[in-house]
C-alpha cells in the first residue's frame, strides 16, 4: 500500500498578511501618478476658457465641475500617503539604511500637500476663470492662503525625496537609478521655478506657466511611479526568495 506523503513546504516561503499589505500599499504608488496626470490632462482639454499652457493645475478646481480636480487632489494625496506607508514597510530591514526614514517621510509630506490642495481651493491667476485679474493683490480667503502655504513645502519635499533616493541608489551601486533620481530632482525644481515665475506674471513666461508646471508635476509623478514599481518588484522577488523585499536597495 502506497503511503501518500503530505506536500513539503513551499520553497518560496509562506506569504503573510504583512507581505500582501505592503504590496497593496506600494501598488497605490504605482497608480496614483497616472491617475492624477490623466485626470488633469482630460480636464484641461475639456474645460471652457481654460488654457493648459497658461493656467495652473490648481485652477481646474475653480468654476463649473471644479469638484473633479478637488477629488483628484484628495485621491492622489491619499494614495501617496498609502505609498509612503508601504515604502516604509518595504525599506525596513533592508541592507541599506539610507533613505529608509526620510524617503517615506518626504513622500508622505507630498501626499499631505495634495490633500491640502484639494481641501483648500486656490485663488484665480492668469485670467482664469474669465473676468478675474491676472494676479490678485492679496489673498481672497484663508483657504487660498493655506493652499499656497502647503503647496511649496510639498513640492520641496518631493524634490528632496528624489535627492534622498539618489544618495541611496548611489550607495547600493544602482547608478542608473541614482542618476535618474538626481536629474529628476533638478529638472523638477527648474520647471517648477519657471512655472512660478509665469504665474507671477513674468512677461516672457506667463503664457507658458501652465506648461512648465505640467512638465514639472509629470516628471515628479513619473519618478514616484517608477520608484513604486521598483519597490513592488523587489517586494515580490523578496517573497519568492523567502528574504526581505528591498534588501538589495
Amino acid at each position: 500500500m502506497r503511503t501518500i506523503m503530505p506536500p513539503g513546504p513551499d520553497p518560496r516561503g509562506p506569504e503573510t498578511a504583512i507581505d500582501r499589505t505592503t504590496r497593496r500599499l506600494l501598488l497605490c504608488g504605482v497608480v496614483a501618478g497616472p491617475l492624477f496626470v490623466v485626470a488633469f490632462l482630460v480636464q484641461g482639454a475639456l474645460k471652457a476658457h481654460y488654457d493648459p499652457l497658461r493656467h495652473p493645475i490648481s485652477s481646474l478646481a475653480l468654476g463649473p465641475f471644479g469638484w473633479v480636480q478637488t477629488a483628484n487632489f484628495v485621491i492622489a494625496g491619499v494614495l501617496s500617503l498609502a505609498f509612503a506607508a508601504g515604502m516604509r514597510r518595504a525599506l525596513r530591514g533592508s541592507s541599506s539604511a539610507r533613505g529608509a526614514r526620510w524617503g517615506p517621510i518626504l513622500v508622505g509630506a507630498w501626499g499631505v500637500m495634495l490633500v491640502g490642495a484639494g481641501v483648500f481651493t486656490t485663488d484665480p491667476v492668469s485670467g482664469y476663470p474669465p473676468g478675474t485679474p491676472d494676479q490678485m493683490a492679496e489673498y481672497s480667503s484663508v483657504p487660498a492662503l493655506l493652499h499656497d502655504l502647503l503647496s511649496m513645502p510639498g513640492f520641496a519635499a518631493l524634490a528632496c525625496a528624489c535627492v534622498v533616493f539618489a544618495v541611496r541608489f548611489a550607495g547600493t551601486r544602482r547608478l542608473l537609478w541614482a542618476c535618474y533620481s538626481a536629474v529628476s530632482a533638478g529638472a523638477f525644481a527648474v520647471m517648477l521655478e519657471l512655472s512660478t515665475l509665469g504665474f507671477d506674471q513674468t512677461a516672457s513666461l506667463v503664457a507658458y506657466g501652465g506648461l512648465f508646471q505640467r512638465i514639472s508635476v509629470t516628471m515628479g509623478w513619473a519618478w514616484l511611479t517608477f520608484l513604486a514599481a521598483h519597490l513592488l518588484r523587489h517586494q515580490r522577488d523578496g517573497h519568492e526568495r523567502g528574504g526581505h523585499a528591498a534588501a538589495s536597495g
